[in-house]
């Protein structure tokens, strides 16, 4: 992997990057769109493509599961498997640690906000939540690793670095992660300076794993919404020799502004730097604004699920009644699939029936929507004019 910064943004930590893997470039800023299961839910690789997007990021704790890392190396790695041939990319497990442990059944994420109600990008989902009632919390940490139970059928597995590292190399992504520990923004200082510490020795065990130097791996900044925790964090990782960085949560949402422009002072500007699970546009300028190069976020194609779709004015819901007898596009200045040649009445026509094609046609608008959202950022970065496209952008983007 090879990263170059070709434009910085004065007085500020913004830059327009070129990251080379063996599987293609990413032009930075970038977002990265989320294959949990190796598939982007509802929509083929050649969709994924044409709206815009070029790299994809997977799920280790999922993939472990089913259909097990050993068979996708036999189908020669993650990217000939799902037919994606872009760059991909693997998290840790690191986040399932915290959504299947500490988060289960509780209102909290990696963000916390008094405005908005993040709990629907956990895990939540209601299978998962009956395998909790049937085997209770389904995550413990110790100094080794995790143990968990599986949400499918509540067997017991183990993670460890050396495991998540293994796990990482036979799915044969171009960028894999560290394994790390992900705390609640509501953890208390104690332990987020214990999670902190464990990351770290997870961190360097993580490293010690790693063979297969044609990936590349990223190590994670932690610390929680503590700038002192979040400082060492960044300087004991970025002395560690990583080919780039993870900036994980959690954070309260003015975090993005402070703690993110924080960590990234400190870590190399020569190596990307990934703030993991941000997507929300709002986050994604100040993320840009302080240094993140890449970003990811299950929030695009989830609320797209659900009938919720990004406009230039903010969300909506196509299952108001309103949107029965609503002729118009998605979005009027939208250039996707969807918005070209769909309405929003047929779309809430589709949900209201139940049918398949609805999801897919939300969610091509919602990834179109941050995808390229992210390279008018970066292009803003190139022209000099990042602050007038955010003030114009942020000036009528609200939450409906």
């Amino acid at each position: 992997m090879k990263f170059e910064i070709k434009k910085k943004l004065d007085g500020t930590l913004a830059r327009a990057g070129v990251m080379t893997t063996s599987h293609g470039i990413i032009e930075t800023p970038a977002f990265v769109v989320v294959g949990t299961k190796a598939t982007v839910k509802a929509l083929t690789p050649e969709q994924v493509k044409d709206l815009g997007a070029e790299a994809v990021l997977a799920n280790t704790y999922h993939l472990y599961l089913k259909p097990g890392s050993e068979l996708v190396k036999k189908a020669g790695g993650l990217g000939k498997f799902m037919n994606w041939p872009g760059p991909t990319f693997t998290d840790s497990g690191g986040f399932q640690v915290f959504s299947l442990g500490a988060a289960f059944g509780k209102k909290v994420n990696k963000i916390s906000s008094p405005e908005t109600d993040y709990s629907s990008i956990l895990q939540n989902t209601r299978i998962v939540k009956e395998a909790q009632e049937a085997v209770g919390e389904l995550a413990k940490i110790d100094d080794g690793g995790v143990t968990f139970k599986s949400h499918i059928d509540g067997s017991e597995h183990r993670f460890t670095p050396e495991s998540s590292i293994k796990i990482q190399e036979d799915l044969g992504a171009d960028v894999i992660f560290a394994f790390d520990e992900c705390t609640s923004p509501q953890a208390s200082y104690e332990y987020q300076r214990e999670a902190v510490d464990r990351t770290h020795r997870w961190a360097k065990r993580s490293l010690d794993a790693h063979k297969n130097k044609n990936q590349a791996i990223f190590g994670v900044v932690q610390g929680g919404r503590y700038k002192d925790l979040r400082e060492e964090s960044a300087g004991v990782i970025s002395e560690m020799g990583f080919d780039g960085f993870g900036i994980g949560g959690s954070f309260d949402k003015e975090d993005v502004y402070s703690v993110v422009g924080l960590v990234n002072s400190i870590l190399p500007e020569d190596k990307p730097r990934h703030l993991l699970g941000i997507g929300e546009p709002a986050d994604l300028f100040g993320g840009v604004e302080n240094g993140a190069d890449l970003f990811d976020c299950v929030a695009p194609t989830r609320i797209a699920r659900n009938g919720t779709l990004y406009t230039r004015d903010g969300r909506i819901n196509v299952l108001n009644a309103r949107f029965m007898n609503d002729f118009s596009p998605v979005d009027g200045e939208c250039g996707c699939y969807t918005c070209k040649n769909f309405t929003r009445t047929y779309i809430a026509h589709l949900f209201r029936a139940k049918e398949m094609f609805a999801a897919t046609l939300a969610s091509i608008h919602n990834l179109y929507f941050i995808v390229n959202l992210v390279k008018k950022i970066r292009q803003s970065i190139l022209d000099e004019n990042f602050f007038e496209f955010k003030e114009r952008f942020l000036a009528r983007y609200h939450f409906k």
